[in-house]
């Protein structure tokens, strides 16, 4: 039972990741119709995955605030904000507008979770202005170049900037377009070679730490 628990999926993920790579490469209207339907059932599962991770998260709080941990009251308040908005959700069938009328969930969405989400970027940008703030003293060659080029490219993108030095437009132009592409696409291209090892890693089944164990498990 338990060698069927683990090479069962590994069944399942090897001959699901390789119908989904060779799919590419089939142009078929059957194909084409299996990976419709194979995507109908991700969504599906999506869905199942959703509500899993849901339970997890209250799950997790209801422990906190069972043992009063250190910040259980913010774990009840996200309670008492999951439930309200969930009801409230079905009560206006997950509409934020009806008829052109603002619905109390696009209410809540509008002027909760919108402030909120411009506050907690807010204070991102705090942090990275920090970081950025350690990341340019000039200790280095390195951290001297990467603040010239830091200081060249914010005059650049200002009207002041623009105004005081005219020249800084065409360098941060020429910094964006040339170095700065560069190296995007070299980042993008290690990132993609990286995630197709990983992924025939997870297909050939050398990685098996979604299994919840190591991977010689």
């Amino acid at each position: 039972m338990i060698v069927l628990k683990r090479q069962l999926p590994l069944a399942i993920t090897l001959i699901m990741g390789v119908a989904f790579a060779l799919q590419y490469y089939i142009p078929h209207p059957v194909s084409e119709d299996a990976i419709t339907h194979l995507s109908k059932w991700m969504q599906i599962i999506s869905g199942f995955a959703l509500i899993l991770g849901i339970a997890s998260l209250f799950h997790v709080h209801a422990v906190k605030i069972k043992r009063q941990a250190a910040g259980w009251g913010y774990s009840g308040l996200l309670y008492l904000a999951m439930l309200v908005t969930i009801a409230i959700g079905v009560w206006s069938g997950g509409e934020t507008k009806v008829n052109g009328a603002q619905t109390a969930f696009g209410w809540i969405y509008d002027y909760t979770m919108v402030p909120l989400q411009a506050t907690m970027f807010s204070i991102l940008a705090f942090f990275i202005a920090s970081a950025a703030y350690r990341a340019f003293r000039a200790r280095s060659r390195e951290a001297a170049v990467l603040l010239v080029a830091a200081v060249i490219v914010m005059m650049g993108r200002v009207p002041l900037g623009q105004f005081l030095a005219p020249w800084t437009w065409d360098v941060t132009q020429w910094l964006l377009n040339v170095l700065n592409s560069a190296v995007r696409r070299a980042i993008l291209i290690g990132v993609s070679m990286g995630a197709v090892a990983l992924s025939l890693k997870i297909i050939l089944g050398i990685e098996r730490s979604y299994l919840g164990g190591s991977k010689d498990q």
